[in-house]
């Protein structure tokens, strides 16, 4: 059986280990955000700014600062997905999962479904923001050039 060029073959492992390692510094680079924007507003990070879907919103200074984080933290996981997946066809696919399993566990942390519009226009634009980004990052290097040497090697 001939190689096939960027032949793959299904790895449930990997594919598990990646979403696993992308969920984890989803949270990492989050807890980092609200840490270092939480100086300027003298708060400290805290579960509730992460899960609860109250806090989130443009009227108050905590709110602003948790926003901000997001939006900082979609751009921040778009470097793991070149980093860590570094296949532009999955991008969508692991920006999703993060998205959907953050969606479960602000649905378990306040015992009820999001509801209010600020959370969901949020996590809206910052999936979005994430998979965009990510997906142009990864494009960007499977569409280098891949060199050829062809000229014939001489031992000297």
């Amino acid at each position: 059986m001939a190689a096939q060029f960027r032949s793959y073959v299904w790895d449930p492992a990997l594919i598990v280990a990646q979403m696993v390692l992308l969920q984890a510094g989803y949270y990492s680079s989050l807890g980092l955000w609200l840490a270092l924007l939480g100086t300027l507003g003298r708060t400290g990070p805290s579960l509730h700014q992460v899960f609860s879907d109250e806090i989130l919103g443009f009227s108050t200074p905590p709110g602003r600062l948790s926003v901000m984080a997001f939006i900082l933290n979609a751009l921040t996981c778009a470097l793991g997905l070149l980093y860590f997946i570094r296949r532009g066809k999955q991008c969508l696919d692991f920006t999703v999962t993060v998205h959907f399993f953050h969606l479960l566990g602000c649905w378990i942390y306040n015992s009820r479904f999001p509801s209010t519009l600020t959370w969901w226009l949020v996590h809206i634009v910052c999936t979005a923001l994430m998979a965009a980004i990510g997906e142009y990052l990864c494009m960007r290097i499977e569409l280098r050039e891949i060199p050829l040497n062809s000229a014939p090697k001489s031992n000297v």
